[in-house]
């Protein structure tokens, strides 16, 4: 159940700042998922272009998840 209060300050933002609320969270959910997949599964060999280095695999994790939170 959402609180009283948070609730009431979500239904007052416009759609616009609603929209970009949920595609920053999005995209700093994504980047540390991106993160964290280059650091517990990640490639060692270097072979892998997304998961051998952390910038990339960061960056797409951000990409991703702020089309999945807009989308």
């Amino acid at each position: 159940m959402v609180h009283e209060g948070i609730k009431t300050w979500w239904t007052g933002l416009s759609t616009a700042r609603r929209r970009i609320l949920r595609g920053g969270v999005g995209v700093a959910l994504g980047a540390t998922a991106g993160f964290a997949y280059y650091t517990f599964v990640g490639c060692s060999t270097g072979a892998c272009p997304i998961t051998s280095d952390p910038m990339i695999s960061t960056t797409w994790g951000a990409v991703i998840g702020g089309f999945w939170a807009l989308g």
